[in-house]
């Protein structure tokens, strides 16, 4: 069975390696076909097409404000992955690798688990442990090992802790103005990632992949030399400073003051809004995720000089979120701008009946995903009708945030769009992995339908 699931996957990655193109490919193709679907459904675009433009046009700059959430959110992951004292964890663990197997599903466990932290850090931390981990162990496959690297952001990322659509119905402060207005009422963490029927997903979805990575991942891999991609660490030593400008970059002095005021911030910030542990988490949103990040970050780079490196070093890998979520932005313009989206939605709702709406729900956020490869602006999208016909239909609303994260990071495995982090950083194309990824997301939609459907309170 291993060999043959072995052989399965190495078809499937030649044929995304023939035939899948680039990222920014999708969100045009993606843009036309929105677009298409628009004028098939309104009629008010067919009568008058500007309705159309206006929408795109209204839209393409709509996410900027989460466009440097994401930027943020990735910068801080590296920053913080790279720091010495996390690098030097990530060298303990990659010399634990005991085989070229046990090398791929080590990385894709303590993707899945670092993911549930927070996802910006599992992205960098699990791409610099692949990379580690291909220098130690040659002999493991290194395509396998970046799409590893990846199955945090493809399972479970969005069950944790920096769960986009979690964090923006925890609270009134943290819910956009454009689900204030609709949905009203906050839902507690308590009733979304923290309720055990999540956190049972959680654990069936981490032991299904894991099983399944120790399948599919080549006994002899090819390594990353093979594929002419240099392993020289970057992380070179700084260089000793000379004058007395570049001895203040080399010192704490400046840095850790502003660090403290940053935890003291973040300390203040929870303490004015938790009475209780579940006010506590419900304190949590982007921005003080981000902030957290980046002070921890700064704090264990301990001076200027090796805190500005890693910003530049993680700049590369947020040129594809700076190209791409404008045009995403034009989508979601044309999907809220004309009926396209309460087309959907209609159809949708129509169509099932309280048994059976997880499951769609879990089918619509994954397809969706595709065309919007964004947590939270595309819950803006969703969320108003998706929680008003769960009103409708008696079904927890908790249950169905919960219900479309696990769509929306299914849609991640079949959308290179977040892949291009850990490509950057491992000198990769999404082409060279998507073979692997679509094999988890064919054999985990059904273990997630199942799930949403037996488990819905």
């Amino acid at each position: 069975m291993i060999a043959a699931v072995e052989r399965f996957a190495t078809r499937t990655t030649g044929l995304a390696e023939r035939y899948m193109p680039d990222a920014f490919v999708f969100a045009l193709g993606a843009t036309l076909l929105v677009i298409a679907g628009a004028v098939v459904v309104d009629p008010a675009v067919r009568a008058a097409p500007t309705t159309l433009i206006t929408a795109w046009g209204g839209g393409f700059w709509s996410l900027i404000p989460f466009t440097l959430q994401m930027s943020m959110t990735i910068i801080g992951g590296y920053v913080l992955a790279s720091s010495p004292p996390v690098r030097r964890v990530i060298r303990a663990l990659a010399g634990l690798a005991p085989s070229p197997k046990g090398a791929v599903v080590g990385v894709a466990l303590l993707a899945m688990l670092t993911s549930l932290l927070n996802w910006g850090f599992s992205l960098i931390f699990s791409a610099i442990l692949a990379k580690e981990v291909a220098r130690r162990r040659p002999d493991a496959d290194y395509k396998a090992l970046a799409a590893s690297a990846f199955l945090g952001l493809g399972t479970v990322w969005a069950q944790g802790l920096s769960g986009s659509a979690a964090l923006q119905m925890a609270s009134a402060t943290s819910m956009p103005k454009a689900l204030k207005d609709v949905v009203g009422t906050p839902i507690p963490l308590t009733e979304t990632i923290f309720r055990w029927q999540s956190m049972t997903c959680v654990v069936i979805e981490i032991a299904v992949v894991t099983t399944l990575v120790w399948l599919y991942a080549p006994s002899n891999g090819v390594g990353a030399a093979a594929l002419g991609i240099d392993l020289t660490d970057d992380e070179a030593p700084l260089p000793t400073p000379k004058t007395p400008g570049e001895r203040v970059e080399h010192s704490p002095i400046l840095l850790l003051p502003v660090v403290a005021l940053g935890f003291a911030y973040l300390g203040l910030r929870i303490a004015g809004r938790a009475t209780s542990v579940p006010d506590a988490l419900n304190a949590i949103d982007f921005d003080s995720i981000n902030l957290f990040f980046l002070m921890l970050g700064a704090l264990l780079h301990w001076t200027p000089a090796s805190l500005m490196r890693a910003v530049k070093n993680a700049t590369p890998a947020v040129w594809g979120v700076l190209l791409q979520f404008p045009f995403y932005g034009g989508i979601f313009g044309v999907m809220t701008g004309t009926g396209l989206s309460h087309a959907i939605a209609g159809l949708l709702v129509r169509s099932v009946n309280p048994t059976w709406y997880p499951a769609s729900i879990v089918t619509y956020s994954a397809v969706l995903g595709l065309f919007v490869p964004s947590g939270g602006s595309k819950w803006v999208i969703e969320a108003p009708y998706v929680l008003s016909a769960a009103r409708d239909l008696h079904v927890n609303e908790g249950w169905m945030v919960v219900t479309y994260d696990l769509g929306e990071a299914l849609a991640n495995l079949c959308q290179p769009f977040w892949m291009l982090p850990v490509l950057t950083l491992l000198g990769l194309k999404a082409k060279d992995i998507m073979g692997y990824t679509f094999l988890v997301a064919l054999v985990l939609f059904p273990v997630v339908v199942v799930l949403v459907t037996l488990l819905r309170p």
